[in-house]
């Protein structure tokens, strides 16, 4: 079975368990780096950047995150997990993990009160997929390589550069599984191709 696993430090853990569970997959609770010896892919969750990039500190994450994704298997970053992955941040002069190549902009949509919930268009995923907003950044630049899967508005909020996967919104706050499935099947197709190398 795919094993999955959740970075677990901070943010909308439980309902990214659920959503994997939905799908057939089997659910780990990442809380040390050791943990991720063990998982096939990783989702970095929604929650509050500064606070995820602290923790991840604290705990020794840092380095182990980004050799993780340098072996090839696949990581999904949501809301502040796209923060993490993005290769720039705008208005800062380092970015955390560095991983995927775009250039992110946090908050672009508005704090808390301006969450909203729009219907998307995401290539290979959903011709309507129902997304919630909260607090959202947006992809300001894709460089090149990277595949745009969704806009919203004039701005994109869903992207994938080879193994990683980002978006601006929540998927785990629906009911709606199918990006989550899209994640499970990059994991599938990375953990056949890096067994026969």
């Amino acid at each position: 079975m795919t094993r999955i696993g959740v970075l677990g430090l901070q943010g909308a853990v439980r309902e990214h368990v659920r959503s994997i569970e939905e799908n057939g997959a089997e659910a780990v609770l990442v809380k040390w780096p050791e943990q991720l010896a063990d998982v096939d892919g990783l989702i970095l969750p929604g929650g509050e950047s500064t606070t995820m990039r602290r923790l991840i500190d604290r705990y020794g994450f840092l380095e182990p995150l980004r050799a993780f994704g340098e072996s090839g298997r696949p990581m999904f970053g949501t809301c502040a997990g796209l923060i993490l992955l993005a290769g720039e941040v705008v208005g800062y002069e380092e970015p955390h993990l560095g991983l995927m190549n775009i250039t992110v902009e946090r908050n672009s949509f508005g704090r808390q009160k301006e969450s909203f919930e729009a219907d998307l268009s995401i290539k290979g995923v959903a011709d309507l997929y129902n997304a919630v907003f909260i607090r959202a950044p947006h992809i300001v630049a894709a460089g090149e390589g990277t595949d745009v899967l969704s806009e919203w508005d004039g701005r994109i909020v869903m992207a994938r550069d080879r193994h990683y996967l980002g978006c601006s919104f929540h998927p785990e706050l629906t009911d709606d599984h199918r990006i989550t499935r899209f994640f499970i099947g990059m994991a599938e197709e990375a953990k056949a191709s890096l067994a026969n190398l």
